[in-house]
């Protein structure tokens, strides 16, 4: 899609003009959200007319974004223990670094080369290279590339440098669709880079979540801005088939929950609340299991239509 057409550029923000997924111009204020976590500037959330996804417009420009995530609290690009919410956050992490690689194996059909978007400090890749995956990674973050090389001796790119012929039998997106600036630019690349019998795993905050609808906008999967869309269900469903992709399964990430309710406690009351945090994840991943497809996270295994 012609990107003059889908953007307004004004004062270091852009404005979507059209829905990424249906291409509707309709659309109306959903909610105002402060950046809790940094510049507390205050940016809207859109409600497209047409097929109900959320996004956030205007957000920042390319050439500014990257001011959003420059700040030592941004927990996927650092290492750090320092605080509670960074030694909760890698504890978590820790486990669930296993848990992910167990699913990969689960749902592959068979084993090939690997790749991370959105690598991050490459945590995933190493265990996956540990377990004898050939591994690549892309990461826009210098900062995060650089550690991921330098601690891991990881094979790491910016987006641009990733060489277009190589293919990969899996594709993952741990908490990165969201932060892509063009959807379907994106869906394209992964058509073209994910072999024909290959997966593409993405995971992603789920707006219609129980502790998401009771936080509001101090909701911290919100992430304004630097979370430029809020995917549900039905949302990854249709922008897969607009790109010829299937899902075959929904999954449940359990533990965000309660790290995503911890968060928006911080953000709403300014305490930690850590057990009512706790129950609130609790009941959330309750929800999810009553409700079907209504959990904080939720991981979406895809596969190119036949």
């Amino acid at each position: 899609m012609n990107k003059t057409t889908m953007f307004h550029v004004e004062q270091n923000k852009e404005k979507l003009q059209k829905c990424p997924i249906c291409g509707s111009e309709s659309q109306k204020l959903y909610m105002s959200i402060p950046d809790h976590s940094h510049s507390k500037e205050v940016f809207d959330v859109v409600l497209c007319g047409g097929c109900g996804f959320k996004y956030t417009s205007p957000r920042p420009a390319p050439s500014h974004v990257g001011s959003y995530y420059e700040f030592e609290g941004y927990i996927s690009h650092s290492n750090s223990k320092k605080g509670v919410f960074n030694r909760v956050y890698q504890a978590a992490r820790s486990y669930a670094l296993v848990k992910k690689l167990q699913l990969v194996l689960r749902v592959t059909k068979k084993k090939g080369p690997i790749l991370d978007y959105g690598c991050g400090t490459g945590e995933f890749l190493n265990v996956c290279k540990k377990a004898g995956w050939e591994v690549q990674g892309v990461e826009p973050s210098e900062q995060a590339r650089k550690q991921a090389v330098e601690q891991y001796k990881l094979n790491v790119t910016t987006p641009e440098s990733l060489p277009k012929e190589k293919k990969f039998q899996v594709i993952t997106l741990w908490h990165v669709l969201e932060h892509l600036p063009d959807l379907n630019e994106a869906f394209s690349n992964f058509d073209q880079l994910l072999n024909n019998d290959g997966t593409l795993i993405i995971a992603v905050p789920n707006p219609t979540s129980y502790e998401a609808e009771k936080y509001k906008e101090f909701w911290a999967a919100y992430d304004v801005p630097r979370h430029f869309y809020h995917f549900r269900p039905e949302d990854i469903e249709a922008l897969a088939e607009k790109h010829q992709f299937k899902v075959i399964d929904v999954l449940p990430m359990l533990m965000d929950a309660f790290y995503i309710s911890l968060l928006s406690e911080k953000y709403k009351t300014g305490k930690s609340n850590f057990l009512k945090a706790f129950f609130t994840g609790l009941k959330s991943n309750l929800h999810g299991l009553k409700h079907k497809r209504r959990y904080s996270s939720q991981i979406y295994i895809l596969r190119k239509a036949k």
